[in-house]
């Protein structure tokens, strides 16, 4: 909504796995082509026809890399940090000498709760938090801001209010 995705989830069911090859192997080209040594996201669109086309390249990492963190086990915030470090990914405190380091295990699924009132047209909402009470688990991951009772929730920021993963 608005150019965000509210809900991410890894892998995506909508590619093959050969298909997820051919887009990964692109990325890395793609990085390796502008001698990029970092982490980063390289985003493409697939058609109707499976066919994909790259559209950019952020040097950063993006909000929804939580699902990948939770499908690799790779911390992929501290890693981008010790890479700016000058370590290098084949470093034992990364450990990934080569792609096949990094495996899939399972899924996960990302949603953004925001502090929107779907009665206003999705218009942030704002005021305090009377009550609010965090779930909890193994394999539960909560990004929170300012999600706890008696939070002061203003109009001047982005509305999300926390991010949970699973």
């Amino acid at each position: 909504r608005r150019h965000q995705n509210v809900v991410e989830f890894a892998p995506s069911l909508a590619l093959a796995p050969a298909q997820r090859e051919v887009i990964c192997e692109d990325a890395l080209s793609i990085a390796r082509s502008v001698s990029y040594r970092n982490a980063g996201t390289v985003e493409f669109l697939v058609d109707q026809e499976g066919k994909h086309v790259f559209i950019e390249m952020n040097p950063r990492i993006q909000v929804e890399h939580t699902v990948t963190e939770s499908i690799t086990g790779r911390n992929l915030v501290q890693a981008q940090i010790q890479i700016a470090q000058g370590r290098k990914l084949s470093d034992p405190e990364i450990g990934i000498a080569r792609q096949s380091d990094v495996q899939m295990r399972g899924f996960a699924i990302q949603c953004r709760i925001t502090t929107e009132d779907p009665q206003n047209g999705f218009a942030p909402d704002y005021g305090v938090l009377k009550a609010y009470r965090s779930p909890g688990g193994f394999g539960v991951r909560l990004d929170a801001g300012s999600a706890f009772g008696g939070a002061v929730i203003t109009p001047h920021y982005d509305s999300l209010l926390v991010k949970i993963t699973t």
